[in-house]
């Protein structure tokens, strides 16, 4: 997926946006959304890019945000997390990168301010899900309470990593089957990367799963009952994200340990055949070379038979041995 051209203003606005509170919301111009009052019975979306170098002036001093919330806000690679306040709650999310040559276990962390007028949400990085639910929101879709915008947003955020571990699950299948047909020296890596993938979405969406859960206790008025499930089923559909990546990476060590034990397989067989060469010709070698040596006295020097006689007898010991070693199982 391209990223698009983003507009914001000089604070970092990116959106916002008027929810009503019966279902209907409009866009706010970016030039006046800051001062924009929040409806009554309805609340107020505002959505910032967080820029490290930029002052961030309304987010720091006129946001009324404390400031140990600005600067969890502030981070940007951060464990999901859900932290209750006097005056709100944050909860920070995680979602898949779905940029064009973007690696699957690159998340993007999504931080959300929600209280009883307003959710202020802050992204360090383009993230698919909050334009898609921008779009559902520019055609009629539109969450009645902050409860219901926050079950709505966590459940895309999930769904793009269902997408993401159907997808390895997929490579694992597709590596099991071809694991004996496939030269090691092209399986390997693809195992490697698997597994590594694997393994680090599973560290950063696990804790993912308490956070959701975490914020359905909240008790406020704008979580209802179906937002909580909502909130519960996501957190549920994490935890089993988080075990198919347990069976993903599991999968990856039993495919490599396959490949391992059938490459031990061969060595040793070519090792058997080598040995049993070695002994065959060992005793041929040493007659040969006792009959080689330019001394007196060796036996039929002066027989012109004597050279056939003993290639004969050298060719006997050889399939001797071989019987030997049949015999006893050895090849």
């Amino acid at each position: 997926m391209e990223r698009p051209a983003l507009k914001m203003d000089a604070e970092g606005l990116l959106s916002a946006w008027r929810f009503d509170g019966r279902g209907g919301a409009t866009r706010l111009p970016l030039d006046r959304a800051l001062v924009e009052p929040a409806p009554d019975g309805g609340f107020i979306w505002l959505h910032f890019r967080y820029l490290p170098r930029a002052p961030q002036t309304w987010l720091r001093q006129h946001s009324g945000l404390d400031l140990s919330v600005v600067e969890s806000i502030a981070e940007d690679d951060c464990r999901p997390r859900c932290a209750m306040f006097t005056e709100g709650s944050l909860l920070s999310l995680r979602g898949i990168n779905l940029q064009r040559n973007a690696l699957p276990e690159e998340l993007i962390t999504v931080h959300l301010w929600v209280d009883a007028r307003r959710v202020l949400s802050v992204q360090h990085d383009f993230l698919s899900a909050i334009a898609d639910f921008e779009d559902a929101l520019a055609r009629g879709r539109c969450p009645r309470s902050q409860g219901e915008f926050v079950a709505d947003l966590s459940t895309r955020l999930v769904e793009r990593v269902d997408a993401v571990v159907d997808k390895l699950i997929d490579e694992a299948d597709e590596l099991e089957d071809t694991v004996l047909a496939t030269v090691a020296s092209e399986m390997l890596p693809k195992i490697a990367i698997l597994r590594r993938v694997a393994v680090k979405l599973r560290r950063h969406i696990a804790p993912q799963r308490e956070a959701l859960n975490h914020f359905a206790l909240e008790d406020d008025p704008w979580m209802g009952p179906k937002d909580r499930n909502r909130l519960r089923d996501a957190a549920d559909r994490v935890t089993r994200f988080a075990e198919e990546l347990d069976s993903v990476r599991e999968r990856a060590g039993i495919i490599r340990e396959q490949m391992v034990d059938t490459r031990a397989e061969q060595m040793n067989k070519s090792m058997l055949v080598l040995a049993v060469v070695t002994v065959v010709f060992a005793p041929m070698t040493l007659i040969s070379g006792m009959f080689g040596m330019n001394v007196g006295g060796i036996p039929g020097n002066t027989d012109p038979e004597a050279f056939w006689a003993l290639a004969v007898a050298m060719l006997v010991l050889g399939f001797v041995l071989l019987w030997l070693f049949r015999k006893l199982k050895w090849i």
